[in-house]
């Protein structure tokens, strides 16, 4: 009993030290900003004064570490997780590593940044007025080299303050305005009768694993066969219940808490989609689907940082599939498609959701390289209705066989829709007529139905629960 009282009071107290380093981070207003010359002159200046190939300087949020700056080779975006980063947080002291190779416990990506070979880094850490460690400045050399001397170590620090200065900078050029923002939003939630959940309940959520991944499977329209499946976030809130995704998405997008939980949610797909394939060698053919907020599509580095989950759980790229919507994509053509490029390139499948109900840019649609069209739930509900909602779903299956897309269609809920699916060549769908979204462990044992093989609904004119 006193040992549990002691992890438990150990796990509070490591939430509280998180909880302030991510505050102070945060405040500083650093993360997904373009590049600034400033912190390219420091790591220059380390770089040049140190002899290394390579410097960095990075911050990390909850799962991952954004780098700010980097001299030498480009620096890559990787998991913060068992990274060079976790390792200063750890001895709240400078880094040196002299034979990386060796270094056990610690990914060898993660702690190199990038897929060099280094065999040699330093880090200083970046911290908060307050003391918190926020970020590092990093040196990496892939000559094998003497560790760093008293005096070296002491001028690494001094440059990564100089880095801290300017932190301390920005925050205080923009917290009066930050102040404002805040404000004028805690005064229209209030308005509205809403204040939950702030960004510390979200925060907090993130850090109890509180959230968890539900799966409806997308099927073949002919033989109910489970094709793939499409996560779905859930927040499992130890005294509101169960809480649906349009509760609480909205203020993780205002907060900018989608980032970090939509990294999480990318990490867990990888890993279910590995233990699935290990029951069942059959599943690697299976495809999980994860929705992509607009704000993380358009992130600088999410190609290397979907590339390294991919290398960190096992993942095959064929087994994950990306959604995003119409309206994520249209502001910024220019990085949509540079981030669609450079994803399509490792293999995953790309999905563009809910189309028709946002721009339907179709004169740039055979532009972007998307291997499939989701047909929005709404024109899916209404094709019963009359000849116009029928006609939209028809142009849309016939556009995507031009382009050679496949069709998921989205909320099949009745045998009515799913007759005029199949005779409209719809080839894949989804909805409660044949799964409503579950735990992983309840898909397990759909996974082991002879051939994956739905039950035909027949006779089920509505399978909403």
């Amino acid at each position: 009993m006193e040992t549990l009282k002691t992890v438990t009071a150990a796990s509070e107290r490591h939430f509280e030290i998180e909880s302030a380093r991510l505050a102070a981070l945060y405040a500083t207003g650093i993360l997904d900003t373009p590049p600034e010359p400033a912190y390219d002159a420091i790591t220059r200046l380390a770089a040049e004064h140190f002899g290394m190939e390579t410097a960095a300087i990075g911050f990390a949020d909850e799962t991952r570490l954004w780098v700010k700056s980097h001299w030498g080779e480009s620096v890559r975006e990787r998991p913060r997780k068992n990274s060079l980063f976790e390792m200063l947080l750890e001895k709240n002291a400078p880094v040196v590593v002299t034979d990386l190779p060796s270094c056990t416990g610690y990914s060898p990506s993660a702690l190199h940044f990038t897929h060099g070979g280094y065999v040699f880094a330093a880090a200083a850490p970046v911290r908060s007025t307050g003391g918190s460690i926020v970020g590092s400045l990093t040196l990496l050399s892939a000559r094998k080299r003497e560790a760093l001397s008293a005096d070296e170590v002491r001028t690494l620090e001094s440059m990564a303050e100089m880095v801290a200065n300017l932190l301390e900078l920005r925050r205080l050029k923009q917290n009066i305005t930050r102040q404002q923002v805040r404000r004028a939003r805690v005064a229209e939630a209030r308005a509205a009768g809403n204040t939950w959940p702030r960004e510390c309940d979200l925060r907090r959520a993130l850090e109890r694993r509180e959230f968890v991944l539900y799966y409806q499977p997308e099927v073949d329209l002919a033989t109910r066969r489970i094709m793939g499946l499409e996560a779905l976030i859930r927040w499992r809130h130890p005294e509101r219940g169960l809480v649906p995704p349009m509760d609480f998405i909205p203020a993780a997008e205002e907060t900018g808490m989608i980032l970090p939980i939509g990294d999480w949610g990318l990490a867990e797909a990888c890993t279910q989609i590995q233990v699935w394939k290990n029951e069942d060698p059959r599943n690697g053919s299976l495809r999980v689907c994860v929705n992509l907020s607009a704000r993380q599509f358009l992130r600088e580095g999410l190609t290397d940082h979907v590339e390294s989950l991919l290398q960190q759980s096992g993942t095959s790229s064929r087994q994950l599939g990306l959604e995003m919507t119409e309206s994520s994509l249209m502001p910024n053509m220019n990085t949509a498609l540079e981030v669609l490029g450079g994803l399509h390139t490792l293999g995953i499948s790309l999905s563009m959701d809910d189309f028709g109900t946002g721009y339907s840019s179709l004169s740039h649609l055979h532009s972007f390289p998307f291997d499939v069209l989701k047909i929005d739930r709404s024109f899916i509900g209404r094709m019963s209705d009359g000849d116009q909602a029928l006609q939209i779903v028809r142009t849309i299956i016939e556009l995507a066989r031009v382009l050679g897309m496949d069709v998921v269609a989205e909320g099949i809920e009745t045998r009515d829709q799913y007759r005029l699916l199949r005779q409209m060549g719809c080839r894949f769908g989804q909805g409660f007529l044949f799964a409503k979204p579950m735990p992983a462990e309840e898909v397990t044992n759909l996974l082991r139905l002879p051939g994956r093989v739905l039950p035909d609904p027949d006779g089920a004119a509505s399978c909403v629960a």
